[in-house]
């Protein structure tokens, strides 16, 4: 993964230049984007490409990676001794950005398979994701060549945590002795790849982190492709959409007693959260679980204490209209909605919740612990901020990465991707992933030596 290139001092950036450019970005929605790929395939080299192209480079940074005249860009992101020892990259390394048109959190995921977790982590507050792919390590001159297991795994990753975007960066074209060539083959595999799996593609780019080339500025014609750079794009890509349009659903992180501000009612206590679904209103009746009780929203404050509704994907404090017994851990979730009586019935229709608790959950596992995934194994679940007991029952099928298809399995090894049935110790109000990211998932913790055993991904209630 480190590389390094020459002559580039003359396109850092001062501290101004970049303090210039943030002044522009301000009213932008900033865009969290992740580099992954298989290892050694030029992530760190491209995000210091990146800063450096754009100015967010002091020159004293620049200085520190320098030796005998030679710049290495991926020391900008390895940070750690392990990683500049090794070269390669371990832990994610987050670094900002801007231009004139928006401002840019990176994050820097590392490629080999021991530390997919720490994708993993990454990817689940990501708007995009580039993903690269080292020309060098393919048969570039095969049109039916095969993709590396790393960039088939970590795309379907990203597909299957609902990053919003994705991005092919085909980098190290410029080491190919037919650039057009090899990028007309690959960028076909890639089409071939992200069809059979579903996996909506944003654009696939030719790129040289090392060189340049398509990173920043455009090369028309370079590699036989006449698009945006890869940074014209990023600027142009949606951030991911909020779950506005479901019902109100609100995991409680803390709880504030007795604040003298003005904005509590009647000295009730402030229950804090990040809203996960629906919006926050005054009036609005809400269900308390697990307990079951019902109450009403007195008040809803946003970070700054104003008071005002607040939408998911924002912090909000909410005051009750009567004192209910709510602690760290609970949801605050839409009221059970009365159905229609038909004019025949004589006993009225149950109230349906909007988000129904169940102890019986189907989902996807992205396996990242170091022991397999066996049936009968008890794990910590973390949902939202509330921690249970969770069993594996049983494993459904496991994913292919290289064929794509459902097989047969009786456990999960390192890095698998499979779905598996779970039994929880209490209920709680899940979702699938598809209808609601925070309701819909899970970690599993082992429960021995407290390590990430998996990223789970509801698909349905049982």
């Amino acid at each position: 993964m480190t590389e390094t290139i020459t002559s580039i001092a003359a396109h850092a950036g001062t501290a101004s230049a970049a303090a210039s450019n943030n002044q522009n970005t301000d009213h932008v929605s900033a865009l969290r984007f992740i580099t992954c790929g298989s290892v050694d395939d030029g992530k760190s080299t491209l995000i210091g490409r990146l800063l450096v192209d754009t100015r967010a480079v002091l020159q004293d940074q620049l200085a520190g990676v320098t030796k005998s005249g030679e710049t290495d860009l991926a020391l900008l992101t390895d940070g750690l001794s392990a990683e500049r020892e090794q070269g390669i990259t371990i832990d994610v390394a987050y670094r900002y950005f801007a231009t004139e048109a928006r401002k840019f959190i990176i994050g820097d995921a590392p490629g080999h398979e021991q530390y997919t977790r720490n994708m993993v982590t990454a990817a689940s507050s990501a708007d995009a994701a580039v993903v690269l792919v080292d020309a060098n390590k393919l048969e570039w001159q095969n049109p039916a060549l095969t993709l590396l297991p790393q960039t088939r795994r970590h795309s379907l990753l990203v597909h299957l945590l609902r990053v919003h975007s994705l991005v092919f960066a085909v980098n190290k074209l410029d080491a190919v002795a037919d650039p057009a060539l090899a990028f007309a083959h690959i960028s076909a595999a890639l089409q071939r790849f992200a069809q059979e799996a579903g996996i909506t593609v944003a654009a696939t780019v030719p790129v040289s982190a090392l060189k340049g080339f398509n990173v920043v500025t455009a090369e028309p014609g370079w590699a036989g492709y006449h698009g945006p750079s890869l940074l014209q794009l990023l600027e142009q890509l949606p951030n991911t959409p909020a779950d506005t349009g479901l019902p109100l659903a609100l995991p409680v992180q803390w709880v504030e007693k007795f604040h003298d501000s003005a904005v509590t009612t009647q000295g009730r206590r402030v229950f804090w959260g990040r809203v996960a679904a629906g919006s926050a209103q005054v009036g609005a009746q809400v269900q308390i679980l697990p307990s079951g009780q019902l109450a009403h929203i007195a008040q809803v404050i946003d970070h700054a204490r104003t008071p005002q509704a607040v939408a998911a994907g924002l912090s909000a404090g909410i005051t009750l209209d009567r004192e209910v017994d709510v602690s760290r851990g609970d949801w605050i979730i839409a009221a059970p909605v009365q159905a229609a009586a038909a004019e025949d019935d004589f006993d009225p229709p149950a109230a349906t919740s909007p988000w129904p608790s169940s102890r019986q959950l189907r989902a996807t596992v992205a396996w990242m612990d170091n022991e397999p995934l066996v049936p009968g194994r008890v794990y910590n679940a973390l949902h939202g901020h509330r921690w249970v007991k969770a069993k594996v029952q049983r494993v459904v099928h496991r994913l292919n990465i290289h064929s794509l298809a459902q097989e047969e399995a009786q456990q999960l090894e390192p890095n698998a991707i499979g779905v598996v049935e779970l039994a929880l110790q209490e209920a709680i109000p899940a979702a699938s992933f598809a209808t609601a990211r925070q309701l819909g998932s899970l970690i599993l913790v082992d429960t021995a030596s407290h390590a990430t055993a998996a990223a789970v991904l509801v698909q349905a209630p049982l």
